[in-house]
């Protein structure tokens, strides 16, 4: 399967670049035009089998905001610029991964790459994303499309990310992993599509999709997003992280 979806990868990525050209041109001259400041935000991230490689997106935020010593970003970050906002709302700053892609470093489908900092906080059930490429969007891209705003108000946004999402996307990332096809990868980029459009449409979806697949109920329950999460131990842990 990997030489075909590395095939399928590059093709797709390589045509939405072409296509997209004129929209990624436009993006760019808004963000460049803001502060004068490049359009592109370019920093490590971990990839297939724990190295690293340099991910490419739209900047979203002020100059430096990443020096700031917080990693998660809140739906209320004052560091998120006026395009910022937008751009992040539609996604269109994940857009620029898509080179990222032809180059064979992100897959369309994967679990999200993460910081090196958050990875060496993995526990060893969590290291097994790292045995494939990672991707722009995965079950967890979907489920948690809104991590900004359950991330709004809290003291430290990387402790509430670490007690209440980083469970769940742990293990919805193991779930793909670990039953991933090319059937798989186009309901997925078909059902990050719609939910651009109609979250509730997208999360129905996710439900009928993680009882096919076998979730656990927990996570189905998680992933249907209709209760306030709370925080819970990361897959592989019977402790809930208490510190950054």
């Amino acid at each position: 399967m990997d030489k075909g979806k590395r095939a399928f990868d590059l093709i797709v990525a390589a045509t939405s670049l072409l296509l997209l050209s004129p929209l990624l041109f436009v993006v760019a001259v808004a963000i460049w035009l803001q502060d004068f400041r490049s359009p592109l935000y370019v920093a490590p991230r971990v990839a297939k089998g724990g190295g690293t490689f340099k991910m490419v997106k739209f900047r979203s935020m002020t100059v430096g905001a990443d020096r700031a010593g917080i990693h998660s970003t809140s739906g209320d970050d004052h560091r998120i610029t006026r395009v910022g906002r937008l751009v992040r709302a539609y996604k269109l700053d994940e857009l620029p991964q898509l080179w990222n892609v032809v180059k064979g470093e992100l897959s369309l489908v994967g679990p999200r790459p993460q910081v090196p900092r958050e990875v060496a906080i993995y526990t060893p059930a969590e290291r097994e994303m790292l045995i494939i490429r990672p991707g722009i969007t995965d079950l967890s891209s979907i489920v948690f499309s809104d991590e900004g705003d359950i991330l709004q108000g809290a003291n430290d946004p990387d402790l509430a990310y670490n007690q209440l999402i980083r469970p769940w996307k742990s293990r919805l990332s193991l779930l793909y992993v670990r039953h991933h096809t090319f059937r798989l990868d186009l309901e997925l980029l078909a059902l990050t599509a719609v939910g651009l459009f109609s979250r509730k449409r997208a999360l129905s979806a996710i439900a009928r999709l993680l009882e096919r697949l076998g979730a656990d109920p927990m996570t189905r329950r998680a992933a249907c997003r209709q209760e306030a999460l709370v925080p819970y131990p990361p897959p592989g842990s019977t402790t809930i992280v208490t510190a950054r």
